[in-house]
């Protein structure tokens, strides 16, 4: 089964910001296009490149991502603030509040095409209704995953938002508008925004994302060719990574984000024992089958954020400690350069987020490859990998096995 990648939120959220409104939309669809043809171009060369990602890399890499993500996470709970370190991600309940509050800051003084960042406080922030809601969501999850077994443990996120929603609800909070006039069947039109617009910084940024997504799925195809008994040929691996490229350019297309393999099927297939490809073809069919119902589309923007605050601090979480997971298995003993791979790296990951405004000197068309703590820790992690720990091919797939045969999901 594939889903879209985290890994990709802080290079989009980037151009985002860079690039508001529709514009930016369709650069983010170009550089996700232009990525996913890349990806597959590239696919027998990455399947070549495993050596230079052993775990102590994508475990680095993949907390960092968590760390990132928990920003936002964090933010949801108490209801998007604006200003300098508020995430590039708008509240639908707030969107006409920041428009009246942008309205007050245009003047013919201020060029065209640049967007100012409204400074003025959030009169919703941080109330004790949306902390409430998030932390009775967080309970949720929690209670259902010590308590229930089975199918419901492994849906105790989906219990929590469900709750989380049924409360918002009770409050007066969910606006249904939208869903009553959403309908029940449509289908998804390409290039919704217009026509993909292709930076070659920008479709770059998405390529590295790529690269690294890649380098994850090939643990995860190798932890599983072992599985289910059968050698994973060179041949079918590029094959596997192609189509991580094919549905990030079909996504790319209609107006969603790169895609990859959940390394979740590993867990899965380990747990249940099923190896068929045709449980996924059925998978996959009933999502399509969603994905063609707006209706469930606007019952999920009617949910307040702080529902999904809750959640996302499970979620997020969940993924730093993927990494933390990985990392475990790593030698940092005898091996002393490790620590001060991951040491480097995750500094080097924190300085977006810590320190926004490091760009401001710096030229604007590079914004958007050092403007993600992602990126950075991924090219920090692989260089000094190389210089301290050189490159094997044999041991890195070893390794990179074990690694996937040990995380549950990292995206």
């Amino acid at each position: 089964m594939m889903g879209v990648t985290f890994a990709s939120v802080g290079p989009m959220v980037s151009i985002a910001a860079s690039n508001p409104g529709a514009e930016g939309a369709r650069m983010i669809f170009g550089a996700i296009i232009g990525a996913g043809i890349i990806a597959m171009l590239i696919a027998p060369l990455v399947s070549r490149m495993l050596r230079f990602f052993p775990p102590v890399v994508t475990g680095t890499i993949i907390l960092v991502i968590g760390v990132t993500l928990m920003r936002i996470g964090i933010n949801w709970i108490f209801g998007l603030p604006v200003g300098p370190t508020a995430p590039k991600l708008v509240d639908p309940q707030h969107a006409a509040w920041l428009e009246q509050v942008r309205a007050l800051t245009d003047a013919p003084a201020i060029p065209g095409g640049l967007a100012l960042a409204p400074s003025a406080e959030n009169p919703a922030y941080a109330t004790v209704q949306n902390m409430t809601i998030s932390g009775i969501v967080l309970l949720t999850i929690i209670l259902v995953m010590k308590f229930a077994r089975g199918f419901w443990a492994n849906i105790s996120v989906l219990c929590g938002i469900v709750v989380g929603g049924l409360l918002a609800g009770f409050l007066g909070l969910m606006h249904f508008d939208h869903v009553d006039e959403a309908k029940w069947f449509a289908l998804i039109a390409p290039f919704h925004f217009g026509l993909p617009i292709f930076d070659p910084i920008m479709i770059l940024t998405m390529t590295l994302v790529m690269i690294v997504v890649m380098i994850e799925s090939t643990g995860m195809f190798l932890a599983l060719s072992e599985m289910c008994g059968k050698k994973l040929e060179r041949p079918s691996l590029s094959a596997g990574l192609r189509t991580d490229g094919l549905g990030t350019l079909i996504g790319g297309i209609f107006n969603t984000f790169p895609y990859t393999s959940f390394s979740q099927n590993v867990g899965l297939v380990g747990v249940t024992g099923i190896r068929s490809r045709y449980v996924c073809v059925m998978g996959g069919a009933i999502m399509i089958v969603l994905g063609l119902t707006p209706k469930m589309g606007a019952l999920v923007e009617a949910l307040p954020v702080a529902v999904l605050g809750g959640a996302g601090l499970v979620m997020f979480g969940m993924v730093a400690a993927t990494g933390v997971r990985i990392l475990g298995g790593v030698d940092f003993k005898v091996n002393r350069y490790n620590g001060l791979i991951v040491a480097i790296s995750l500094g080097m990951g924190m300085i977006p987020l810590i320190a926004p405004d490091f760009v401001m000197h710096l030229p604007h068309s590079i914004h958007p490859l050092i403007d993600s703590g992602i990126l950075l820790a991924s090219i920090s992690a692989v260089l000094l990998n190389a210089v301290f720990n050189g490159t094997s091919r044999a041991e890195a797939e070893a390794e990179a096995r074990r690694a996937a045969m040990a995380s549950d999901g990292g995206h």
